[in-house]
């Protein structure tokens, strides 16, 4: 079903994608990809902080 893209056909998915949506929307949509991903992390060490300050008083 799903086989190894080239080299060449990696290019022109991309070349298409860059058609389709032009270079601003698509910096748009890397940006606002790049804080969820941020936010996403931020979120995890957050939790992980959290549980570590309820293990120390739990010890208490």
């Amino acid at each position: 079903m799903l086989r190894n893209f080239s080299g060449w056909e990696l290019i022109v998915v991309l070349v298409i994608v860059l058609l389709l949506f032009g270079v601003g929307r698509i910096s748009k949509i890397a940006k606002e990809l790049g804080s969820g991903i941020r936010a996403f992390r931020e979120g995890l060490k957050g939790e992980q902080e959290e549980s570590q300050d309820r293990d120390k008083t739990d010890a208490e």
